[in-house]
């Protein structure tokens, strides 16, 4: 477990430095007359290997968490050390890596001393909401509920769409049940039977009344069932997708570009799992996609890493990548 908690903290780094250089293209030809096909060339530039808002925001919740030194994980405990980090991480001079509008522009809100279901930014479903929550799936000895109430919670400062709050509980779902051994093959469906538990689950003791603020929702469990819905689409799309086990085709053409968190989730994971026992080689497909794609290959990496530990990843990566000795911190505290 603990070389594996290492692991996928380090490979979330890998794939974000990865991607880095081709956020933004859409084309991905251009993107493979760069990297090579499937990304076969692509490898973390520089020295260090500099990483994206999305591991420098990983990095905060996990400073918050760290903050917190321990259970019991609560809204009460975790909002302010939270909130000072989302803060810090606006404030910082490193934040010059093409940070997202909504967490901008909430962490400009909280910063403001508003109250956190007034900061955030309640129509966005963005990635940033899941793309950082990979240190939630990583705490041990938690249940679930703790484990989803937490990783709803940091969603939620920043983006206050029911869809967003789902996907990040199913995205640290998939880091844990991966980081305890669960195969690959398998993950799908539990993923599926969870969202399906969870389509009327509301966690009141951490989301308090955003539901009342998010929408015209008659009642908490139907706003957080449009969050489910959403997710159940996009493993639909999952399931079908392994189905046809195309590695060659843009991963984005079946399950979403990934700037929305359902898709972000859905094709991160859809990298991985084309690649189960080869790591390396995914998240180099996952660089090569059309979309968002160091958010994708940050969360391919993350779930390879989870999957197969520290060892998965080249030694010259990770002497190499940016905040390497604050990635090695947060993974010591989350072995505990």
């Amino acid at each position: 477990m603990s070389d594996r908690v290492s692991g996928c903290l380090f490979g979330l780094a890998l794939g974000d430095a990865l991607a880095a250089t081709v956020e933004f293209v859409r084309d991905v030809r251009a993107i493979e007359a760069r990297l090579g096909p499937r990304g076969s060339r692509a490898e973390p530039l520089g020295d260090p290997a500099r990483v994206t808002d999305d591991t420098q925001m990983a990095l905060a919740l996990g400073d918050a968490l760290v903050e917190c030194s321990g259970p019991p994980w609560t809204a009460e405990r975790v909002e302010p050390p939270l909130r000072r980090a989302f803060v810090d991480w606006m404030d910082s001079p490193e934040n010059t890596r093409a940070p997202g509008n909504t967490c901008m522009s909430a962490c400009r809100r909280l910063k403001q001393g508003l109250p956190w279901v007034e900061a955030t930014v309640l129509t966005s479903k963005g990635c940033g909401a899941n793309m950082r929550v990979a240190p939630v799936g990583l705490l041990g000895g938690e249940n679930s509920a703790t484990r989803a109430g937490l990783a709803q919670f940091q969603a939620a400062l920043t983006h206050g769409h029911p869809t967003a709050l789902a996907a990040s509980d199913l995205t640290a779902v998939a880091v844990a049940a991966l980081a305890a051994g669960e195969e690959p093959i398998n993950l799908p469906a539990r993923l599926r039977a969870y969202a399906e538990s969870q389509r009327h689950a509301y966690h009141q003791g951490w989301l308090g009344n955003l539901w009342r603020e998010g929408g015209d929702d008659p009642s908490p469990e139907e706003f957080v069932a449009r969050g489910w819905s959403d997710c159940l689409v996009t493993l639909a799309r999952l399931e079908a997708a392994l189905e046809n086990d195309d590695r060659d085709s843009d991963p984005c053409l079946y399950t979403g570009e990934g700037w929305v968190a359902e898709e972000a989730l859905g094709t991160g994971l859809l990298c991985f799992l084309l690649f189960p026992d080869e790591p390396v080689a995914a998240l180099r497909r996952a660089a090569v996609t059309s979309g968002d794609s160091d958010s994708i290959a940050c969360l391919a990496g993350a779930f390879a890493g989870a999957r197969h530990g520290i060892d998965a990843w080249p030694a010259d990566w990770l002497a190499r990548i940016e905040y390497r000795d604050r990635l090695t911190r947060l993974a010591g505290f989350l072995k505990g």
